[in-house]
């Protein structure tokens, strides 16, 4: 705990000091235990640890879908996963990465605003390549895309892109759409240099040619669902979708599944000695039935609904009249079952 001083140790260590009695040796620093973190107004973080944190998890699913569609299309082994996460001015984005490349300049509908993909040379030509029937070579020379190989590759993003949608699904239905695409960086100024964004680097590997794949989302563009960018969001929507999911995948099983239904005419309780002496022509009179009375329809061992008997055609068949909890419908629902012929 701090010490305070009274006044008058004040005056006596003032008077000390006029008198030359206390040598400098004698006064001590204060210890300063505050942590001070530099800021920068120039580069401010608009992005929390929790929200980079969470666009992390969003595309390591993203990283494994695209891994598995790229394997699928390109005949090869693919690998692609979040190498890191981190956010920076659009400037210094664009200074980081090569020329020419390859930039996909991507309309993040319903969001405002664009975002870009961009693919490191090394790993375009080994993926066109590939799709030309070669090994997955990649090319030691420096050039834009000619207008096969652009068409070829613009394929490719459009795949990537719907693993896209489902990754962000938790978070918002995005509808994401390649524009155009760019080979140097400097055509492709979708914010002002200063503005914030978050810059998520996947590691792509195409057979032995390696390379980076990054994804550049301005802070304008993702601020409208930034609150959701949070670990409780992202877990809670991940449950409750798999919930609806398996209720789903459940009632689709169980429509197929035979249940017996069974319209009961009444019943009665006799002896045993009665039931031996039943013969062909016997009537058995129902205790607790009147005539006119409706049926209890019960689904497995379980009474559901309150019919009515009758025939179509030369089946037997009944009429729903009500179910049990519930008052009885403007029009009656039929019910048809099989049986025998009268």
């Amino acid at each position: 705990m701090t010490e305070v001083l009274s006044q008058d140790e004040i005056d006596q260590l003032l008077t000390a000091i006029s008198a030359g009695d206390t040598e400098p040796e004698d006064f001590r620093p204060v210890n300063d235990t505050r942590k001070i973190k530099i800021y920068d107004f120039k580069r401010p973080d608009k992005f929390s640890k929790e929200q980079i944190r969470t666009v992390s998890i969003m595309h390591e699913t993203f990283a494994r879908l695209t891994t598995n569609s790229l394997s699928g299309q390109l005949r090869s082994m693919v690998h692609v996963h979040v190498a890191s996460v981190d956010q920076l001015t659009y400037e210094e984005f664009i200074r980081s990465i090569p020329t020419p490349t390859t930039l996909a300049v991507i309309n993040m509908d319903p969001l405002k605003g664009n975002a870009i993909l961009e693919i490191d040379p090394a790993v375009t030509f080994s993926i066109i390549d590939r799709l030309f029937g070669g090994t997955g070579e990649g090319t030691k020379v420096q050039r834009e895309l000619t207008d096969i190989e652009n068409s070829v590759i613009e394929g490719v993003i459009v795949r990537i892109l719907a693993n896209m949608r489902e990754a962000w699904t938790q978070v918002i239905d995005l509808r994401p759409r390649l524009g155009q695409i760019e080979t140097n960086p400097q055509f492709a100024q979708i914010v002002p240099p200063s503005e914030m964004v978050v810059l998520v680097t996947l590691e792509t590997k195409v057979g032995d040619e390696e390379g980076m794949m990054n994804f550049c989302i301005p802070y304008i563009t993702i601020e409208p669902i930034i609150s959701k960018l949070s670990s409780q969001f992202w877990f809670s929507s991940v449950r409750r979708s798999s919930t609806t999911q398996y209720l789903g995948v459940l009632k689709d099983k169980l429509s197929t599944v035979d249940m017996d239904i069974v319209a009961e005419l009444g019943s009665i309780v006799v002896p045993v000695r009665d039931v031996l002496n039943l013969r062909v022509g016997d009537t058995i009179r129902l205790s607790n039935v009147k005539v006119g009375d409706p049926l209890t329809l019960s689904v497995g061992d379980q009474k559901k609904f309150l019919c009515q008997a009758g025939v179509i055609g030369k089946k037997m068949a009944v009429q729903i009249l009500k179910k049990l909890d519930d008052s009885i419908p403007e029009e009656f629902e039929e019910l048809t079952t099989e049986g025998e012929d009268l």
